[in-house]
Formats: structure tokens, sequence, C-alpha cells
């Protein structure tokens, strides 16, 4: 293969690449997760234990330090808060996670691009789908979460998958920018983390988006993943199903953005090898 040839950069060709390496892709997810945890004695348990962690710090800084509440109305407790917060963390880092490792999925396997015929476009993919698994994970703690405290889960988190969508087209989208600029500019991986840093105070993780003055609460619509984190905790805590035209509308917008993102990383991929 020429690496100097062009690149197809349909939606089309994306989903038949998907379709031709996905037992490639599955393989590499595997390896990625496990990979993570080799050699530790706790294992794959860390991917438990991780995010019950950080939600009991979290809960005891803003629940009984800074005394914020949600405002859902009657006695809210802190459980609830926990609750709450823990699916605003869990939507976010499937995101934060995909975005800070975009940078270096290039330059971390520079074999794959000067040694072998490889389909550099999968790497993003995998990034996400080892981030998935890990927001799976915190799922299923949310699950016995819900099931402890309330005695039943609703049947609108059916819908959560849904929600999500955008979320991983919105994500993937931006991976492929951000690997394919981290080979060219290698300050990225240190600005994407300054960034997520900020976005994360700028999306409603810690904190109800109707707790801001009116003014602020619409510059705070502007950002896609306020949307996202929303609707997952009203179909998962709150027993609403998703507003389902906006939500057609962010998967239409999400879409846009994960295109741009291929088309921009195949027409900049021909110059990987001679960069690295």
């Amino acid at each position: 293969m020429n690496p100097h040839q062009p690149f197809l950069v349909s939606p089309g060709s994306f989903v038949a690449s998907m379709i031709r390496n996905r037992g490639l892709i599955n393989h590499m997810i595997r390896r990625e997760i496990l990979g993570r945890y080799r050699g530790s004695i706790m294992g794959l348990t860390w991917s438990f234990f991780n995010p019950i962690l950080m939600l009991a710090v979290y809960t005891f800084v803003f629940s009984v330090v800074f005394k914020a509440r949600w405002g859902t109305g009657g006695d809210e407790t802190k459980t609830q808060f926990a609750i709450i917060l823990f699916v605003g963390m869990n939507i976010f880092g499937l995101f934060s996670e995909t975005l800070n490792r975009a940078p270096t999925l290039i330059t971390a396997n520079a074999n794959y691009v000067k040694k072998v015929i490889f389909p550099l476009e999968v790497l993003p993919v995998v990034a996400i789908g080892a981030a998935l698994f890990h927001t799976l994970i915190g799922l299923v703690v949310l699950l016995i979460a819900l099931i402890l405290t309330t005695g039943h889960i609703p049947i609108t988190v059916l819908a959560l998958p849904l929600v999500i969508v955008p979320l991983l087209l919105l994500s993937l989208g931006l991976g492929w920018i951000l690997s394919s600029l981290g080979v060219y500019v290698r300050d990225v991986a240190q600005t994407v983390g300054i960034a997520t840093t900020v976005i994360m105070f700028l999306s409603p993780v810690f904190y109800s988006v109707n707790a801001l003055p009116e003014a602020y609460r619409k510059l705070l619509m502007l950002n896609p993943l306020t949307f996202i984190i929303e609707q997952a905790r009203a179909v998962a805590v709150f027993g609403r199903w998703p507003d389902y035209p906006m939500l057609t509308l962010h998967v239409l917008g999400a879409a846009a953005v994960a295109w741009v993102g291929y088309w921009w990383f195949q027409k900049t991929r021909r110059g990987f090898a001679d960069v690295l």
C-alpha cells in the first residue's frame, strides 16, 4: 500500500472499515482494557473501585463542605446527591478519557504508521471502546446504588444508550482531529488536558443547570455536553423519557462533527510517516 495515496473520506468508507476490521478492533479494545490493569493485585476490580472512591470524595466535598444541592425538592439526602452527581461524572468521564488520550494515539503507535499496513482510523475507535467499558462499569455501579437506595430501577433507563449516541459521535470526531493534530503539534496533548478540566466545570457535572441565573443558563446550554448529561440524569434517575426532538438534533450535529473529524484525519494521515 502506498502511504501517500489518497484515502477515502466518505462516511460509507468508515463504516466499511469498521466492519472489515471489527475483529482487530475487538482484540485491541480487550488488550487496552487488560493492559491497563496488568500486574496489579486487584486487576479489573480497580475499574469498580476508582469511580466509587471518586464519587465518595466529590460527594463529601460538594454536599458536606460546600453544602451543594440539586434542588430536586423535598429532603434531599446525601445519597440522592451522590447518585445524581455520579451520572454526570460517568458521562463526562467517557468524553474526557477519549479526548485526553487522542493526541498521543498516533505518536504512541508509530510502528503502525511506518512498518506495517494498518488501518490507523480505528485507533480513536479503540480508545472510545476502552473508555466505554469503564462507563458501563459505572452504569452497573449506578444501577446497584439505585436498587439499594430506592428499591427499583426506572424503566426509562432503557433509553440511556440513545442518549449516549451523540456523545460517542462527538468524542469520535474530536478524537480523529486531535490524534491528527497531535502528530504535527506535540503541545496539543498538554493543551487538551487543560481544556477538558475547563470543560468539566463548564458542564453541569457538579451542579444543576437550574442553579444558574437565566442569562448564564442559556450560555451553558450551548455546551453540547449539557444536554447529554441532563438527559442521562432524566432517564437514569428521574424516570423521564428523553427529549427525542432535541436528541435527534444533537445526534445529527454530532454526526456532522464525526464526519468532519474523519475527513480531517484521512486528509492529513499521508504526512504522518514523514513527521514520525
